[in-house]
């Protein structure tokens, strides 16, 4: 190849070279925050997809079965609108289940919340083998709720259960743990048994107490239980608030213990302790035992609204006696 035609060849791709440059430079370009926006949603989609597929559909077609006489089976269901909503609010056993159910998260969430923050405070000194004690108290936490109420179910049977076969041992007399009226605090006891979820928040709660707070306290005589109140109390109150509100929406919710719960001897959810007989179970039963599709769809956005109720009562109440711990200067 000549001068000239190596000369011409170099010519020819600044020439091509020269033609995409203003392509290239009429591109848009993409923006640092909208390259993020897409890394975000790129990694969140997956559990968007699921939130949508798994949580977002199964409720939209329990609104719709809602206003059906669906029995899960039969193809012949009709329409009738808010016919099983009417129904609920006459119907005497769901507002029994109801109250029942109140009375159990009204018990057993300010009992977890004590019991957890007070195992906390334990574990929280400068204790030898603390982490021992923390874990030993943190594992019946991780314990599937199954197996918790078949232990707590042969811990307190009354033939064979161990409870009774200690009362007999003092001279008791052996008692009916698992039936009326003693089934309900058998049901506190194994939600208390999983105090230990409780315990790990407040104690990460505890450890971000300024210590400069309680030392100061002391300097100026302050006793440990006005420390205690005065201090860790109103700095923990945004972990007591985060508790109450996921305590109540669970315990409203509860039903495995419920359903391990009932007699052996016999069958069916009538076996159900009547004291243990709460809402969800009569969800249960209106879904399983009776095949009331759409009566049961419609209790449990029953609950769902009573829920959101609930807890947007609790944030209303709660405003004035929730403290963050907020530097000034994040404010600005």
């Amino acid at each position: 190849m000549t001068v000239g035609q190596i000369s011409s060849a170099q010519g020819g791709t600044d020439t091509a070279k020269a033609a995409d440059r203003p392509a290239a430079a009429n591109r848009p370009r993409i923006s640092m925050n909208a390259r993020r926006q897409r890394a975000f949603y790129m990694f969140t989609s997956p559990w968007i997809i699921g939130f949508l597929l798994l949580t977002i559909a199964p409720m939209a077609y329990a609104l719709w079965l809602s206003f059906t006489t669906f029995d899960g089976i039969s193809p012949h269901w009709r329409y009738v609108g808010l016919d099983n909503y009417r129904e609920l609010l006459s119907d005497s056993v769901t507002w029994d289940a109801l109250g029942r159910t109140g009375l159990f998260a009204i018990t057993s969430v300010p009992l977890s919340i004590i019991g957890g923050l007070g195992l906390a405070v334990l574990v929280n000194r400068p204790l030898k083998a603390r982490g021992l004690f923390r874990t030993l108290l943190y594992l019946p936490a991780v314990v599937p709720p199954v197996g918790a109420g078949i232990a707590f179910k042969q811990l307190f049977d009354t033939n064979s259960g161990a409870t009774n076969g200690a009362l007999n041992i003092f001279g008791f007399d052996a008692l009916g743990w698992l039936a009326d009226p003693y089934a309900r605090y058998v049901l506190l006891m194994v939600v208390l048994w999983g105090a230990g979820n409780i315990m790990i928040i407040s104690l990460a709660g505890l450890q971000d107490v300024p210590r400069e707070l309680h030392e100061a306290a002391r300097i100026d005589g302050a006793s440990a239980w006005r420390t205690f109140r005065s201090i860790t109390v109103p700095l923990l109150s945004p972990v007591l608030l985060f508790q109450t509100v996921t305590g109540v929406i669970a315990s409203v919710q509860t039903i495995m213990p419920l359903l391990l719960s009932a007699d052996a001897t016999t069958a069916g959810v009538t076996a159900i302790p009547q004291s243990n007989y709460q809402y969800m179970m009569h969800v249960f039963a209106q879904y399983f035992a009776v095949g009331r599709y759409g009566y049961a769809s419609a209790l449990l956005w029953v609950l769902f609204v009573l829920i959101l109720v609930a807890t947007g009562l609790i944030f209303r109440f709660s405003s004035g006696v929730v403290f963050y711990n907020v530097d000034p200067e994040a404010k600005k």
